[in-house]
């Protein structure tokens, strides 16, 4: 990567809870951080579900099912348009994982940029095949998948042309530092030759911030109003401070890397060399013909004032042609 922003998504996922008012909450509370995206994920219970689906974690006091729960996490088309003309409105590109076919056809209407294929989509080649169908690029989490299926989904997506990007992503909410795996970034990279990102449940910004210095092109991560609200990722997500401060972090560190610094060129260094560099003096009153050691010799700024200081050993063994005194500037016209 070279000179390009990352694209950085903050993921509201189910952090609504259901709540239209509460989801266009987020939307105008993460527009003033800097984030360049907003992503939902696009439910229709009957189209991706059954009652058999078992919860991944039981959480709710609402919904006797995980079915029930992707229902009352549904929005109609009409709502869905309100949500993706309120991101544009405030600047935001709008992103939504869809969970089925029936979602994608949702999404093209509401006519997406860019897929993102959440963890547990990798295998179902029925949706791969149906977005690669719309030929827009596919962000593609890693989490819960090996590089066999990666190697299959890659392939797949590869021979229909669609621009493709890969996210290390570790299922695990929150996730803890040893199991983050930033190597796999690198791993990614060297495999595919695809851009690569990290999908973040730390509920933390250090592992975002060393993603970037790995070079990576997409940064994604939860983000929810308090960490003790209800729901499924509110303890994997970060806040809205954290959010702050990870995207000044990003843009730090790009910052950082798309300036190389040469440390042989220092001419914007010379004034304050004059200042801190030193040159010799005596440190003892000396008379002519005295012979100068190695102990007689002090460094004092500035540089400018006689021989350099660096310069000691070219002075060791040679006579004063004046008198000195204690502490004066020390100059090759003082020796013989």
């Amino acid at each position: 990567m070279e000179n390009q922003e990352i694209l950085i998504i903050a993921e509201v996922a189910q952090a609504h809870d259901g709540s239209l008012g509460i989801l266009h909450s987020y939307i105008d509370a993460l527009a003033p951080l800097g984030v360049n995206a907003v992503k939902f994920q696009t439910h229709i219970a009957e189209a991706e579900s059954s009652e058999l689906e078992p919860f991944r974690v039981n959480f709710t006091y609402e919904d006797k099912t995980r079915y029930d729960y992707w229902k009352r996490m549904q929005f109609s088309e009409e709502q869905w348009q309100e949500i993706r003309d309120h991101c544009q409105q405030v600047g935001l590109e709008f992103i939504s994982s869809p969970f089925s076919n029936q979602a994608v056809d949702l999404l093209e209407r509401l006519q997406v940029k860019r897929y993102k294929i959440g963890s547990g989509e990798v295998t179902n080649t029925l949706l791969l095949e149906k977005i690669a169908r719309t030929g827009k690029q596919v962000i593609l989490s890693s989490g819960m998948s090996s590089f066999d299926e990666l190697d299959g989904a890659v392939s797949y997506l590869g021979s229909r042309n669609i621009p493709l990007a890969i996210l290390q992503c570790t299922t695990a909410y929150p996730t803890a530092a040893k199991d983050v795996g930033l190597n796999v970034i690198n791993e990614l990279k060297e495999r595919y030759g695809l851009p690569v990102g990290l999908s973040d449940h730390s509920s933390t910004i250090f592992p975002c911030l060393a993603a970037v210095m790995l070079g990576i092109e997409y940064l994604e991560f939860h983000v929810v109003f308090d960490k003790e609200m209800f729901g499924p990722d509110t303890k994997a997500s970060l806040n809205l401070r954290q959010t702050k401060e990870l995207v000044e972090g990003v843009r730090y560190l790009e910052t950082c890397l798309n300036n190389p610094i040469d440390k042989n060129d220092l001419h914007s260094y010379q004034d304050l060399k004059g200042i801190f560099e030193k040159s010799l003096a005596v440190n003892k009153d000396m008379k002519s013909g005295d012979i100068l050691k190695f102990e007689d010799l002090e460094g004092k700024k500035p540089s400018n004032q006689g021989i350099p200081a660096g310069k000691f050993n070219e002075v060791i063994g040679r006579k004063l042609k004046r008198d000195l005194r204690r502490f004066d500037f020390l100059n090759y016209t003082d020796l013989i």
